[in-house]
């Protein structure tokens, strides 16, 4: 039975059908068979609002297998985050992948309402292993939210890209060797 991939969009009006569904392709690319990746469109892409998305990560959360991979894109993986650290499902997650979030806190970019980064590291299992993916050339999230990320999750491993943009140029060969290697390390 293949392995499990969620993969969470970033925001922007036409971002699911016309820029991350590149990533969705790189990653099963570099996957192959053994792999499934779950890639649903998230609601009101054009104006992504934490509420709602956490609705439909929810319901996808329920639907997945132990050990099942997290990936999120941009806000797509800030939101993925979030929830993660909500939610405490019954099962364990094989590890999650953050690809160049937006940081929203102290240090990053403007928060409404309360600070969500503060309890990340109190919330999340250590036993589940973090990635976090930027960019060096990203000019639409500055590199430095990585290390803001890093600081609230500890046990976060950090890869910047040299000569890549926000979309890491559509090349989640990285991802993917991750994830082979993480999954190899996992029951």
């Amino acid at each position: 039975m293949p392995r499990q991939i969620l993969f969470v969009q970033g925001g922007g009006e036409g971002t699911h059908d016309a820029w991350d569904d590149k990533l969705v392709h790189s990653l099963e690319t570099e996957l192959g068979p053994n792999y499934t990746v779950r890639y649903p469109p998230m609601p009101n892409e054009g104006d992504p609002n934490y509420p709602t998305w956490k609705a439909v990560l929810f319901s996808q959360f329920e639907a997945l297998d132990d050990n099942a991979i997290l990936v999120g894109h941009s806000i797509g993986g800030t939101f993925l985050i979030h929830a993660v650290a909500e939610h405490r499902p019954q099962r364990k997650w094989g590890a999650i992948m953050l690809i160049a979030p937006p940081f929203f806190g102290e240090g990053g970019w403007p928060a409404e309402g309360t600070d969500l980064v503060a309890k990340l590291a109190d919330e999340l299992r250590a036993d589940v292993p973090v990635f976090l993916y930027h960019g060096a050339a990203d000019s639409e999230v500055p590199p430095g939210h990585m290390k803001l990320y890093a600081e609230a999750i500890p046990h976060a491993t950090t890869r910047i890209l040299p000569d890549q943009d926000h979309q890491l140029n559509n090349d989640l060969s990285a991802v993917a060797l991750d994830i082979r290697g993480e999954l190899a390390t996992t029951p």
